[in-house]
């Protein structure tokens, strides 16, 4: 791992490989991402978008290639010398928040415990502190005042909220949101859209893999589309929902387009 300067892309990832025993899921997969992008990727189930998102957040070990975020970068394969350390791994980590389709919630704490428990047990801030700053994060994703309840007494929008929020704590670089909305009623969906916006406001950096269009159309600035573990196309979304370059683009957005729910107000 090493440390560059503040130059380029905030994400960058190049040549990457990662296999599940003979199947090879993502095939050399490379993808900049600017400082304060926001990109989602599309493609059909198994084409490899959450294995990368995995990959970006180490939570699964590519087999070659490599990653960099903000000013921290790991190679993978060959020319790698020694196994990565934990220490390692947790910095490396600590630069991208990960949010999930099911929220993850820890049942018996409440909002505000389940953003604070991170920065008092990994970052070791002092319980005030960290209580000022996790009712600041609730505020911002529009729950201050729902600090005390607890998740079965939230409804699924405002539970992704606090995941958004908790994973925020973590003060990381860059935001990665793997099917964020999927378990959401569609009347939900433009909570999550008003909070990405905040964010894209602030210059956070975001890569969001999603199956609803309607979701991805609004919430990007650029779109990627994956498929059988590689990227075949990527653009604006004007560009790639109106005019997709390839027939298998064009035969995933007939398919899926119509039963994805209508959000109107674009982020940004």
């Amino acid at each position: 791992m090493s440390a560059d300067t503040d130059a380029g892309p905030m994400i960058e990832i190049a040549d990457l490989w990662k296999s599940f025993g003979a199947v090879e899921v993502l095939k050399g997969v490379s993808l900049r991402v600017g400082r304060g992008g926001v990109i989602a990727i599309i493609g059909p189930s198994g084409s490899g978008k959450s294995t990368l998102l995995r990959c970006v957040n180490l939570l699964e070990e590519p087999d070659r290639g490599q990653i960099r975020v903000g000013g921290r970068e790991m190679k993978f394969g060959e020319r790698r010398r020694s196994r990565t350390s934990d220490r390692e791994l947790a910095a490396f980590r600590a630069a991208t928040g990960m949010v999930f389709q099911h929220f993850n919630l820890f049942p018996h704490m409440t909002a505000l415990e389940n953003v604070t428990a991170g920065p008092i047990i990994v970052r070791r801030m002092s319980r005030r502190m960290a209580e000022a700053e996790g009712r600041e994060l609730l505020a911002k994703v529009g729950l201050a005042d729902k600090a005390e309840a607890y998740p079965t007494h939230l409804s699924g929008g405002q539970r992704q909220r606090v995941a958004i929020a908790r994973a925020l704590a973590m003060g990381p670089a860059v935001m990665l949101l793997d099917e964020v909305t999927s378990a959401l009623d569609p009347e939900l969906v433009g909570e999550v859209i008003n909070v990405l916006e905040k964010l894209a406001t602030d210059g956070m950096t975001m890569i969001l893999v999603t199956h609803e269009m309607g979701f991805a159309r609004v919430a990007a600035d650029t779109i990627v589309f994956m498929h059988q573990g590689q990227i075949w196309e990527k653009g604006p979304p004007s560009r790639l929902f109106n005019a997709p370059a390839t027939a298998e683009l064009a035969s995933f957005i007939d398919a899926i387009l119509p039963v994805s729910p209508e959000v109107t107000h674009p982020v940004g």
